[in-house]
């Protein structure tokens, strides 16, 4: 018999200085085999709640195919782990701006000047996929205000300024809109004399336009943010538009706006980047111009991604824009737990007075250590960080399932996905933007403070300028 409490699974409405302390740091990764997935898995359960569907409550009908587990007992003090094991955990987190640089490196393809889309490890070798304009210029935005050398090592010799000068050039043939704000992001922070080019492709591309998806307009307002001069007027409408997604009784951002076609399956589904990117960009516009709306739509919006937040600090994919609920929690992203929901969080913490610093830190503990599988998705042997931690399924069917079903009712969930489908395998890949967002978000102070939370030491929220990690 299973040990511990009987529960039912249910749905549940960065100057100069540090960049040399980087480049320290850098080494060549020694080969190795990728090491087997593991066959057991153990997640959170959650406690049933009496005010879901009754699709979703027990019942003699649904006991056959409902999950039973042993429960977690969700007020334990974590287990002290073992002095060596954390020591090895506190390398991982300091020497990870180094492991992004290092990465980059390795996905740059120097005679084309652009990053690839992904790499791959095949037999035990890199193996690079494709190109990305936009993984490319986001690779810029986290690259902007680095030491020259750092720069050079990520970008074989070449400099980021000539990088962004050759998309500039192409930008007219770029009809993404998505693509071209990070393009002027990425060139007004690097102070380019041709990012009026970029800014005004931009507004060609109509940013207003209910047909662009929410992160792309939250990119678009990015840029009108970035750099020593604001646009004012283009910024002001974009953030008003941005702001017809945003739900503030729930603090969510709809992926589309509302005047938008979307399928019926699928039009109240969101996903993480919703959150992060919204958030992110209304903080730091209303900081700059002292915009009460896009503020209070910050605060608000990163206290909803904080509250749903994983018991073992994972944070989720898939939520419900009418009521902020989960829609499905897997895939488990890497670059959502060591950059993406930093970004957002450290910005509406410096522009709202907040401080998230315990949620940002649970984020960083379940990278280190997932509670879904036997490794960091950190790779010290690999010199890399994997893709995500997701379901063993035929392709997206859970996502697909569980948007059906709360498409019909809020409250309704298919159960019994995590006995069919365990989330339990390792997408070993890797991607540009990651590593780039990893540069942009973590300074030096950022990262003593994280450190301090997760392996003691004091606790105390810095505000200390980012030296290292351009500001937007």
């Amino acid at each position: 018999m299973p040990r511990g409490p009987i529960r039912f699974r249910a749905a549940t409405p960065s100057g100069a200085d540090s960049d040399a302390q980087i480049r320290s740091s850098w080494h060549s990764p020694e080969s190795a085999t990728n090491a087997p997935l593991p066959s057991n898995y153990a997640d959170p359960a959650v406690p049933l709640s009496a005010n879901i569907s009754p699709w979703t409550r027990p019942s003699a009908r649904l006991l056959s195919i409902w999950q039973i587990e042993p429960g977690f007992d969700e007020t334990r003090t974590p287990k002290p782990l073992h002095s060596g094991i954390r020591l090895g955990m506190k390398f991982q987190l300091t020497d990870m701006r180094a492991l992004a640089v290092r990465a980059l490196g390795r996905m740059y393809r120097p005679d084309d000047r652009i990053f690839a889309f992904r790499l791959r490890m095949q037999d035990g070798r890199d193996v690079l996929e494709g190109v990305s304009v936009r993984y490319t210029a986001s690779v810029l935005i986290g690259l902007a205000g680095k030491d020259k050398a750092l720069i050079a090592d990520a970008l074989h010799g070449q400099s980021a300024e000539d990088l962004c000068r050759k998309l500039i050039a192409d930008i007219d043939s770029t009809t993404n809109m998505g693509d071209v704000a990070q393009i002027a992001w990425a060139a007004r922070l690097l102070e380019l004399p041709d990012a009026h080019k970029a800014m005004r492709r931009l507004v060609d591309l109509d940013p207003l336009s209910d047909r662009h998806p929410t992160v792309e307009r939250a990119w678009a307002l990015s840029a009108c943010t970035a750099g020593p001069d604001i646009e004012q007027s283009l910024g002001e409408r974009v953030a008003a538009s941005l702001l017809t997604a945003y739900n503030a009784d729930y603090g969510t951002f709809a992926h589309q706006a509302p005047t938008a076609k979307a399928g019926r399956i699928r039009a109240h589904v969101f996903c993480f980047a919703d959150f992060v990117y919204p958030v992110m960009a209304l903080a730091d516009w209303g900081a700059a111009v002292s915009d009460d709306k896009a503020l209070s739509a910050a605060r608000t919006g990163a206290n909803r991604m904080r509250d749903t937040q994983g018991l073992r600090g994972q944070w989720w994919w898939h939520f419900d824009a009418r009521n902020g609920t989960i829609i499905e929690k897997y895939p488990v992203y890497s670059v959502h737990q060591d950059s993406m929901a930093p970004m957002a969080l450290f910005a509406a913490g410096d522009a709202c007075g907040e401080d998230y610093s315990e949620a940002i830190a649970g984020g960083m503990r379940w990278l280190l250590e997932p509670s879904e599988i036997e490794r960091s998705l950190i790779d010290n042997d690999k010199d890399v960080i994997w893709r995500k931690v997701c379901r063993r399924e035929p392709s997206k069917l859970t996502r697909s399932i569980q948007a059906g079903m709360s498409a019909i009712s809020t409250g309704w969930r298919a159960p019994g996905v995590d006995r069919l489908f365990p989330p339990t395998q390792i997408d070993f890949e890797s991607r540009p933007y990651h590593m780039g967002w990893i540069l942009y978000v973590w300074s030096a102070a950022r990262m003593t403070h994280i450190g301090e939370l997760l392996f003691g030491g004091k606790k105390h929220v810095s505000k200390e300028p980012v030296a290292d990690s351009a500001s937007v």
